[in-house]
């Protein structure tokens, strides 16, 4: 019997694909609930803004075309928006692929990164799908800081990340903080600063790292349209780099990763101040008031920055207990025992009504 002839032989990946656990995302359905209140995935629950639905709708019309590989028109409105150089740019199916970009551009079998013990699992997946290792900094206070993750860095170590605010604990590191991590990195190891929930910080301390970034050559700054900008469905994230960053991660970006209707929605919502404003009001009202109400049912919640609030329960059983009692009422919260806190709840800061049956729910649930 030939090797061609041999049945035993099949596909493998390569080594350690089988060992990355799949990223799932939040739950969206309850069975026997038509329309569950789906508070799991940090949506904006205001939806997208009528300048972007009106952008994608008359969009439709031109979607037989390709997109603008380079999407111009969308780096130039984000380079306007935010004062940035746009060719420092890089365009992706969300900042999840920028990061995967980032760990394809620079990871070699044996390299590491660095992340937080509870930081966002997509820079872990794509890490490991390069066969480089992933080290998570302690969070004893559920917040990453400078000095734990200079204890993890290596020689190994290439790419660092930082959420701020992270998901889904919450925290965020001040402008300090974040300088004084960049300044004891050796200037061959990337800082990528994750800042998908920017728009909603009110923290006087805390400041976006594109200041900082301008002027360095190992720092990239990511930003989402998923949050404040509702458009999660269409995937449309970038990164700030350096001219040389950028430059290596447009050798492998897929030429076509933005679409048609994403690029116009996108720039639509970039001017769309209006929108953007309730949305942050929306959160900067109800974070503070749900956090207290919660807190006053006997449960802990974390500090946040974001959209979300992060609820400790005093052992798993009652947090799955409290999670199933939300679902009766047709609330669909995000457990995060994925990210190593498998008594937390983290429940996503919705509408007027929204966020009034989560309080009564749980109040319901503590009473019980």
């Amino acid at each position: 019997m030939t090797d061609a002839q041999d049945p035993a032989r099949t596909p493998a990946p390569k080594p350690g694909i089988l060992d990355i656990a799949p990223y799932v995302g939040g739950k969206s359905k309850i069975d026997g609930v038509a329309e569950p209140m789906k508070l799991s995935s940090n949506e904006n629950m205001l939806g997208a803004g009528e300048k972007a639905r009106e952008a994608y709708a008359n969009a439709v019309s031109g979607i037989h075309i390709y997109p603008d590989g380079r999407a111009a028109k969308l780096r130039s409105a984000v380079a306007d928006k935010m004062g940035l150089e746009p060719e420092r740019l890089i365009f992706g199916n969300g900042s999840d692929e920028v990061f995967a970009l980032l760990n394809q551009t620079y990871l070699t079998p044996g390299d590491n990164i660095v992340s937080g013990q509870y930081g966002f699992l997509a820079y872990r997946i794509s890490a490991k799908a390069n066969q480089a290792e992933v080290k998570l900094a302690p969070e004893p206070d559920y917040k990453l800081t400078p000095e734990a993750i200079l204890g993890q860095v290596d020689d190994r170590t290439r790419i660092v990340y930082v959420s701020s605010p992270s998901n889904p604990t919450g925290s965020y590191n001040t402008a300090e903080e974040i300088r004084q991590l960049h300044a004891a990195l050796s200037p061959d190891i990337i800082l990528v600063i994750d800042e998908a929930y920017a728009e909603y910080v009110t923290e006087p301390d805390w400041q976006s790292s594109f200041d900082l970034a301008r002027d360095s050559d190992n720092i990239v700054v990511t930003r989402t349209f998923s949050k404040i900008h509702g458009l999660g469905g269409l995937r449309i994230g970038y990164g700030y780099a350096p001219l040389k960053v950028a430059e290596a991660v447009d050798r492998i970006r897929l030429p076509f990763n933005v679409s048609v209707a994403g690029i116009e929605a996108a720039v639509a919502a970039l001017g769309d101040e209006a929108h953007q404003q309730a949305s942050r009001e929306l959160i900067q009202t109800w974070r503070p008031r749900l956090a207290q109400a919660i807190r006053g049912f006997g449960f802990q919640v974390l500090p946040s920055a974001g959209n979300f609030v992060l609820v400790r329960f005093k052992d798993v059983d009652q947090c799955q207990a409290a999670n199933a009692y939300l679902n009766t009422k047709g609330i669909i919260v995000r457990p995060v025992g994925g990210y190593g806190l498998p008594e937390g709840l983290r429940i996503t800061i919705g509408t007027d009504d929204q966020n009034r049956a989560v309080m009564d729910a749980l109040s319901e649930f503590a009473a019980s």
